[in-house]
């Protein structure tokens, strides 16, 4: 089912006399095309949950409208629209079975709709097996683990086949290892069924490793949509190229003169058709070469051994980060006697931002 957001904005009212409403949702305009799997990403407070709502039917939206496929729901109620949802808290009604727990949506459904308690169970039986939980339908969510609870709510969500499922912030509960395990069962999850999924999350490891696509948002404002790598490769401007990305990208001061990027004082790459001004220089901790004769040096911290890969830990008066955190092979040779640590860069890895607006600065890069 495509969904399709236009021109959508949620302002709630303000609180007290003479102060404005907060604006969750500024004029959203984007497509979700049938069967893709959308991750909304931001910080807390970015509006992405609210979106979510927006589109459940939960809140309704101060202007604008949502379509699913060429049906306008924007004022049809959250039974009337065909969406399951998964909340990060599981909401599993404690006194039920797996297996009531599933199919309780179904107990609600009315008319030519209307199933028999065989039918329901054998409903529920069959979503149970595609989120391999179908051996546990006769215990109750306390004798569950978090990653098994997730997945009924999961399977409560998918049970009547809704035309679109809503995933808010679902592996927040669950330790590192569950959270690997889960997400990589819910991107199969949606493959097999080809339920067009909105998941919203912080964690950018998430979206940018189980979405088709995804959508930065920044204080109710879209930044960025494109698939998760072609976001990473080429931010839109400096927010998103510091929320996407672990280690974080190294942000430097610096200047651009005659074509060359200029860090302290130093030429440490030529930028093709860039103007001249002061920038913010954003690099990836993959973007740094070990090079005794590099252009780029800085004063050398430690080493944290990674097993494949060293992040190498060093400091500059130009950094904006505390740590400049430098991802580089485990074969090459880092002199811990040294006091500083010189660099080559990778021109696909440094980015530029204008100072004031933090927009991308596109140069040649050959």
């Amino acid at each position: 089912m495509k969904v399709v957001l236009s021109h959508l904005t949620k302002i709630f009212p303000a609180r007290g006399r003479g102060s404005a409403g907060t604006v969750a949702a500024s004029n959203l305009n984007f497509e979700i095309p049938d069967g893709e799997l959308i991750a909304l990403l931001g910080p807390s407070g970015c509006g992405k949950s609210t979106t979510l709502n927006l589109i459940s039917g939960l809140q309704k939206p101060t202007e604008g409208k949502i379509f699913f496929g060429d049906d306008d729901v924007t004022d049809l109620p959250p039974e009337n629209r065909g969406v399951g949802l998964v909340f990060q808290n599981y909401a599993l009604y404690p006194h039920l079975t797996v297996m009531d727990n599933i199919i309780f949506p179904l107990g609600n459904l009315r008319g030519k709709e209307r199933m028999s308690k065989p039918e329901m169970q054998k409903k529920a039986l069959e979503i149970a097996k595609l989120v391999q939980i179908d051996g546990l339908m006769d215990r109750r969510p306390s004798e569950l683990s978090g990653g098994q609870q997730q997945r009924v709510a999961i399977a409560r969500a998918l049970v009547k086949m809704p035309r679109v499922l809503l995933l808010d912030e679902p592996l927040s509960n669950l330790d590192a290892r569950l959270r690997l395990q889960t997400r990589e069962e819910i991107k199969r999850i949606q493959r097999e069924t080809g339920i067009t999924t909105v998941f919203v999350t912080h964690d950018q490891d998430e979206a940018m490793s189980i979405s088709d696509r995804i959508i930065v948002m920044k204080e109710g404002v879209i930044q960025q949509i494109g698939k998760p790598q072609e976001v990473y490769d080429s931010p839109a401007n400096l927010f998103v190229a510091n929320f996407l990305g672990t280690p974080p990208i190294n942000v430097f001061s610096a200047s651009v003169s005659g074509e060359k990027l200029h860090i302290g004082g130093s030429a440490v790459l030529d930028v093709p058709n860039a103007p001249d001004g002061e920038v913010w220089a954003a690099i990836r901790p993959e973007g740094f070469i070990p090079d005794e004769n590099g252009p780029l040096s800085c004063r050398l911290g430690e080493l944290e051994v990674m097993g494949r890969d060293v992040s190498v830990v060093s400091f500059s008066d130009y950094s904006v980060n505390e740590k400049i955190r430098s991802i580089i092979s485990s074969e090459s040779k880092i002199d811990l006697a040294s006091a500083t640590v010189k660099f080559s860069l990778k021109p696909k890895k440094v980015f530029l931002f204008k100072k004031d607006t933090e927009e991308r600065i596109l140069f040649d890069i050959g």
